[in-house]
């Protein structure tokens, strides 16, 4: 049996754009993984999305060969996201590694989603090597970047490693210091087979394909397989690696990072966080005894209903958010019907960029147009009788006079920024209800930075408050937050009336002091938006019952008189009377057909 001496699991965290993509594309380039005619910049953000926007968006695992003091080595990389949007990708292949490469921007310095990402990965009790990245930029500032990575992770400053992703400066450096203070997997190899699926996805051909680190014993092509928590039996019609693309082999040893082709055909029969094991010939032998500890479920921090512009594409949106939920595992989906959008699903997702990435990616892959409603968040509500339920959306709030008790999620905020523009972050904060709670100062001198503790509520994240930093600190601060707690909150029902018939689709859950400002801005909205009726038309906004906002949208006037030729001014007044008198009985019963186009303008706010 190969002992696991050889191997070494590692990935890389960071702030967005600080460089984990390239980095990677040198560590391929270096160890000949790719050849040069297939070599491109981000070669591993394979979807056309990441690479528009110099994002990473999946985690990707690739196998590199590299020789160290004359011994060849199995290098296992992870390539990470770095927004927050995406951590629960990072938490995933934290599980699968034993170390990890904290890559920070030296132009850039620590930032928000550095210190989030490397908590993480200090949960997991992975080994940190701080790597500071792009030392050939003129503007690149070493010795304030090496201070506040010692002062978030206490290291010694010789611990440290210099390189630059672009040039390949250092990245030789970074690989030994892998292998030397890295450990390598613990040797299971005689202990019954277990494999813990990280990531997985769909392909036409093999069907579901489970990304694994094998963590006891060994899998070959052909074994028959158990997924442990699904209780689903499948075989092992190949196993193998990526370098990137899919590389077969006989055997998955133990240690190694791979992948394993079911051929289930059924999407939610893998899932991510389970664990493979073997079946043996009389079904017992060879079944591990419990399953490895997998992932904490995550927790939608969004939602937002998604429905087919086409009425008839309903079966097409509900097979392309199976699949991408296959390799996006932080998304929550249940169906949903709206009276004016018809069927359609709500959606759970961890933040806006993750809900603009998952619209784009409907769009691209799946050549679907979707029409979506206006971002809302979970409230937990306790009734009278004393039941609780969390409500998603304002059709699932109960009557006022059933409500004990409502509560909406609060988060827990860091923002880092330089310290000339702590004052407009303060303001801003403030403005969204915010709770001050501490700052730290991560560097001295003249262009000090500020890292602000907040609590907010999640409500004042979700629309457009990352903008709106960015907007008062000249682009300089970065966001992190993840959940605290739920707090007690006062939410109504916004309702919107339009000829006086409510519009369920248009109604909002909004703070009560909030209400009057934001049913005066749907109001306008909708003046602005919907057409012009035969008929004066009333567009109101209400709470309870109660009119708090309204508008007017006056008649289509017909030009009545333009048949008429002389005669006597009574003539005209009487036939006016007469459209007068039409349009007050069409008032009563006007019914008013409303866009989908009006509906977007409303909902998208």
């Amino acid at each position: 049996m190969p002992s696991t001496e050889h191997i070494r699991n590692f990935c890389i965290i960071a702030h967005i754009d600080h460089g984990k993509s390239t980095l990677a594309d040198r560590f391929l380039e270096l160890t000949h993984t790719v050849s040069e005619r297939e070599m491109k910049s981000q070669l591993l953000d394979s979807m056309d999305l990441e690479r528009e926007r110099g994002i990473t968006i999946k985690l990707t695992p690739v196998r590199m060969r590299y020789t160290h003091n004359g011994q060849e080595f199995e290098m296992n990389l992870i390539d990470t996201p770095g927004h927050v949007d995406f951590n629960y990708e990072v938490s995933r292949s934290l599980a699968a590694v034993e170390g990890a490469i904290l890559l920070v921007d030296a132009t850039q310095g620590v930032q928000a989603q550095t210190i989030g990402n490397l908590y993480l990965a200090l949960e997991q009790n992975l080994k940190i090597i701080p790597v500071i990245n792009k030392i050939d930029l003129p503007i690149a500032d070493v010795p304030k970047t090496t201070a506040e990575i010692i002062h978030l992770l206490g290291c010694e400053p010789e611990e440290i490693l210099l390189a630059s992703g672009k040039s390949g400066q250092g990245v030789r450096e970074i690989l030994d210091t892998v292998i030397e203070r890295i450990s390598p997997p613990r040797d299971h190899s005689d202990r019954p087979a277990r494999a813990l699926i990280f990531d997985s996805s769909f392909n036409e051909y093999k069907g579901v394909v489970a990304s694994v680190r094998m963590v006891d014993g060994q899998m070959k092509k052909g074994n028959k397989i158990f997924l442990m928590s699904t209780q689903t039996p499948a075989e092992a019609l190949e196993v193998g690696f990526y370098v990137p693309k899919f590389k077969t082999a006989e055997t998955l040893l133990n240690g190694e990072i791979g992948y394993v082709v079911t051929g289930l055909k059924e999407v939610r029969d893998c899932r991510v966080g389970d664990t493979i094991t073997l079946l043996g010939a009389d079904k017992q032998s060879g079944l591990a005894a419990e399953p490895l500890p997998g992932y904490k479920e995550v927790k939608p921090m969004v939602y937002a209903g998604i429905f087919p512009k086409e009425g008839d594409a309903y079966e097409e949106l509900r097979d392309a958010i199976d699949k991408l939920k296959l390799s996006d595992s932080a998304l929550v989906y249940e169906a949903e019907h709206s009276q004016a959008l018809g069927f359609g699903f709500r959606c759970g997702f961890l933040g806006m960029l993750h809900l603009d990435i998952f619209q784009e990616r409907l769009k691209r892959e799946h050549a679907l147009e979707v029409v979506i409603t206006v971002p809302s968040v979970a409230y937990r509500i306790t009734t009278t009788s004393g039941e609780t339920t969390f409500i998603k959306s304002p059709q699932e709030m109960p009557e006022m006079g059933k409500i004990a008790d409502v509560q909406e999620p609060i988060m827990k905020v860091d923002i880092i920024t330089p310290k000339d523009y702590v004052g407009g972050v303060m303001a801003l904060v403030s403005e969204r209800r915010g709770r001050y709670l501490t700052t730290e100062y991560l560097s001295s001198g003249v262009d000090q930075r500020a890292l602000l503790h907040y609590e907010l509520p999640l409500a004042s994240l979700i629309t457009d408050f990352y903008d709106k930093l960015k907007t008062a600190t000249s682009g300089y601060a970065s966001l992190n937050y993840e959940i605290k707690n739920y707090e007690a909150t006062k939410i109504v029902k916004l309702d919107i009336l339009v000829a006086e018939e409510p519009v369920e689709a248009l109604s909002t859950l909004v703070w009560s002091e909030e209400a009057f400002k934001i049913g005066k801005k749907i109001v306008e909205s909708l003046k602005e938006s919907l057409p012009r009726q035969q008929f004066e038309l009333k567009i109101q906004a209400a709470v309870g019952g109660k009119v708090i906002a309204a508008e007017r949208l006056s008649a289509l006037r017909k030009d009545v008189l333009a048949k008429m030729s002389g005669g006597d001014y009574t003539r005209k007044m009487k036939l006016l009377q007469k459209q007068k008198k039409g349009k007050q009985r069409m008032k009563s019963h006007g019914k008013v057909d409303i866009p989908s186009e009006t509906y977007l303008a409303v909902l998208k706010r």
